[in-house]
């Protein structure tokens, strides 16, 4: 397309502007020329007039000479000019006077006879500046004319006037000619330019758009486009290195296409989240279980103190893209010192590990990658670990330390009386089963966690089960000033393979828990109804008391060995090993049942258990 902005469009007006500069300098050559070499109509009157004076001597000399005017008139049409003489009375001799024009003029074409008048008595007058050229004939403005007085062969008297006129077309035709000539000059040279134009845009043009459009389909993804070589000049050349860069540039386009692939397959294949950052904290790059981590944190709202309701969609939207809060801090950290940095965060009730690197660009820090892990489950056993040897310290520190205390007592003689040598080793002999409880529950739990615990599986009251339940622990909560409640129905409920003897070790360790976190004045509730449990007939046993309650953070690990929601290592009222939900735990899923417990700080604590009337035998877990 053409355009004054395009190549072709900016060298045209080039050729134009030079095209334009030449033909006014040749028209101010030729214009001068014209002005040197033509003669004006003042100059051509002046010339006139003097021929005529010559012409009218000669003629006075050669008046009687016929062939001698003829021969001036001769010489006189050469330069379309002629001559006749005006007799005083007015009339035009007859003598053999040709005319050049196609009309034989008369001295009224020119003159009027009151200027001719003059002339008889000697002036000179030309048709120019004499009379009233608007009124005369048209060949005034054809022709220039003199009129001389005629004298006689003594040149003593006037005998007439000699008229002699020039056709004044000459002159002019001569000037409308170049004129002509140099406007068709500079037409054709405005032509000839245009058309340069247009075949420089096919032969120039053309294949720089041909280029540029190449361009943009490979700008468009499109990286096997090449562009055909239609000559062996520059731009053939400029066409062969744009294809050779196209090749380079697939293949490299392909190299990086499969070195993402690569790495978005390692980054799909990783348990780990990675999640890439701008300088902005702008989220760029995540994998999928970075992309949910965003994704589930950006739904969280934060506060300097703890973690708060979800905000509203508009505003979770808004934060997807943003560096999750967790993180914030660690960002700029890593930011501001350019390294590495690795840091352990707690997000609800999770654990991560998070290790974050600066990326750089030119040795500027342009953002940072981050690989977080989870790291709960590690973070977990190894608390538990802790834990197992705390508490297994603490628990066989006092009780060993109360033996060594009162045996070393006993062999000191400081028991003065044998009711005190008595007590002394009735404490000794407490401490004992104390420990002896220890060893026997870790054992049982290591059993149920390797399979390998014996039970014996025979059908089971849940009635009578509960109701001797009931008793067993009805003295121990009245002497603690608590209401025990057992609620059982009218209608038989029975277990057709159950461990009586490890159910009640699952009763005992509830309502134990139950007794040391009820205070006086409150109640115990013990009840047993008929339910489903995956599709099959079910018992259901619920333990609620009105106790302190256990905080929701440490509802979903109470269950896990020598986890302490009071975190209290005393031996007091409601110390204990930490042990006994575990063992619970692990009892009812060897019965193929579920325990679950729901919990409100300060309003109390509900477990219940659900066991199946009929389990598959072949799941039943009575590994010997």
């Amino acid at each position: 397309m053409f355009s004054l902005k395009s190549i072709v469009g900016k060298l045209w007006l080039t050729i134009i502007a030079l095209v334009a500069v030449v033909l006014l300098v040749l028209s101010l050559f030729l214009g001068q020329y014209i002005e040197t070499s033509f003669p004006k109509s003042q100059d051509q009157t002046e010339n006139l007039r003097k021929l005529a004076l010559k012409v009218s001597s000669g003629i006075s000399i050669h008046m009687e000479d016929d062939r001698y005017i003829k021969l001036v008139n001769d010489l006189l049409s050469a330069q379309e000019a002629t001559v006749f003489l005006v007799s005083p009375d007015f009339k035009q001799t007859d003598f053999p006077v040709e005319s050049s024009g196609s009309d034989q003029l008369k001295y009224e074409d020119f003159f009027s006879k009151d200027e001719l008048q003059k002339v008889f008595q000697g002036q000179i007058i030309d048709n120019q500046v004499s009379g009233n050229i608007g009124t005369r004939h048209k060949a005034n403005s054809l022709y220039s004319a003199v009129a001389v007085p005629l004298m006689d062969a003594s040149q003593s008297k006037t005998i007439g006037a000699a008229v002699l006129y020039q056709s004044t077309q000459s002159v002019e035709a001569s000037q409308a000619y170049v004129k002509r000539l140099f406007a068709y000059v500079s037409v054709i040279g405005f032509l000839m330019t245009t058309f340069f134009a247009f075949f420089l845009s096919t032969k120039i043009t053309q294949p720089l758009l041909q280029l540029k459009k190449a361009a943009d389909m490979i700008s468009h993804g499109e990286y096997g486009t090449r562009v055909p070589i239609a000559s062996v000049d520059e731009i053939g050349e400029l066409a062969k290195t744009f294809n050779r860069m196209g090749e380079e540039l697939s293949d490299t386009i392909k190299a990086l296409s499969h070195e993402k692939e690569h790495l978005s397959s390692v980054l799909r294949s990783m348990t780990d989240a990675v999640i890439t950052f701008d300088a902005e904290g702008k989220v760029i790059l995540t994998n999928p279980q970075g992309d949910k981590i965003v994704r589930d944190w950006s739904r969280i709202q934060w506060s300097d103190d703890a973690v708060v309701a979800e905000p509203d969609k508009e505003l979770q939207t808004a934060q997807t893209q943003e560096i999750p809060a967790p993180i914030r801090q660690l960002f700029d950290e890593v930011l501001l010192a350019s390294k590495d940095m690795t840091t352990h965060l707690h997000v609800q009730n999770e654990v991560w590990s998070v290790v974050m690197a600066p990326l750089y660009s030119r040795e500027a820090v342009r953002g940072a990658v981050a690989v977080l892990r989870d790291v709960t489950e590690q973070f977990h056993l190894d608390k538990l670990r802790k834990d197992f040897v705390a508490n297994v310290s603490h628990e066989l520190r006092t009780p060993l330390s109360m033996l060594q205390g009162y045996s070393e007592a006993l062999l000191d003689d400081i028991a003065a009386s044998p009711e005190e040598r008595r007590e002394l080793a009735q404490v000794i002999h407490d401490e004992s089963l104390r420990m002896g409880r220890l060893v026997r529950d870790l054992l049982d739990l290591a059993r149920m966690e390797t399979g390998n615990l014996e039970l014996h599986f025979r059908p089971v009251d849940v009635n009578g089960f509960m109701k001797r339940i009931h008793r067993k622990f009805a003295a121990l909560s009245k002497e603690r000033g608590i209401t025990m409640i057992c609620d059982v129905p009218e209608k038989p409920l029975v277990l057709q393979q159950a461990d009586e003897d490890r159910l009640e070790q699952v009763m005992t360790n509830l309502l134990d828990n139950a007794i040391r976190h009820t205070p006086a004045q409150a109640q115990i509730i013990m009840k047993a109804s008929e339910d489903a449990y995956q599709g099959q007939e079910a018992v259901l046993i619920e333990i609620t008391d009105q106790g302190q309650g256990i905080p929701a953070g440490d509802l979903p690990y109470i269950f896990e060995r020598f986890y302490k929601a009071d975190k209290a290592r005393t031996r007091g009222a409601s110390g204990g090993t930490g042990l006994g939900l575990s063992i619970v735990s692990n009892l009812v899923e060897a019965h193929q049942g579920k325990v679950q417990v729901k919990s409100t700080v300060g309003q109390g604590t509900t477990f219940s258990v659900q066991l199946p009337c009929n389990p598959p035998k072949n799941e039943i877990k009575s590994s010997r």
